[in-house]
């Protein structure tokens, strides 16, 4: 296997997309369908979004006082043939291992939009996502654009809100956090 260029022409197993990863010196990739996708850099404002969102569910956590860990970028949810690492997520149960590169029981998803993610993020993604059985939320962060999309798993499917000020409320686990942390009190 070619460890510089991911070979278009087939499909990746799990196993075959990590060794590939770690044999990179530079780029971040998800494996979307069994392909390897190069993901694009982040500008500004989408750093700024994603650093204030880690920090939020961070402190909702501490302060609820659950058994998760709000996980910055970089954590690896798996979807049948797919591994996509989103922006922020929230582990429940154990934390996550120190070896390990998935979160084991994704409890809530975060993906800040980009020029070149929003219909897979909004398509693809929601549906995978949710096929994960601890997946209990999934918010999708407009970076400049004060709207958080809220979809929460219920009895009898997906509600989805649209959210641009005061609390998301996430039950499980039992954390709230702020659109105004997100985006300041502006």
């Amino acid at each position: 296997m070619n460890l510089a260029q991911p070979r278009t022409d087939r499909y990746y197993s799990r196993e075959e997309f990590r060794r590939w990863c770690e044999a990179q010196t530079k780029g971040r990739y998800e494996r979307v369908d069994g392909w390897i996708v190069a993901m694009a850099p982040e500008r500004g404002a989408h750093l700024r979004v994603k650093g204030a969102i880690y920090k939020a569910l961070d402190r909702a956590v501490t302060a609820a006082g659950v058994p998760c860990q709000a996980l910055p970028d970089g954590a690896t949810v798996e979807t049948g043939d797919s591994d996509y690492e989103p922006d922020a997520l929230v582990n429940r149960g154990e934390p996550m291992a120190d070896d390990a590169v998935a979160a084991p029981n994704p409890v809530i998803i975060v993906e800040v939009l980009s020029p070149g993610t929003t219909s897979t993020d909004t398509g693809g993604k929601l549906a995978d996502y949710f096929r994960v059985p601890s997946v209990a939320h999934y918010l999708i962060v407009h970076p400049t654009r004060r709207t958080v999309t809220h979809h929460r798993r219920t009895g009898e499917g997906i509600d989805t809100r649209i959210i641009v000020n005061g609390p998301i409320t996430m039950a499980p686990p039992g954390i709230v956090i702020t659109a105004e942390e997100i985006y300041g009190d502006v």
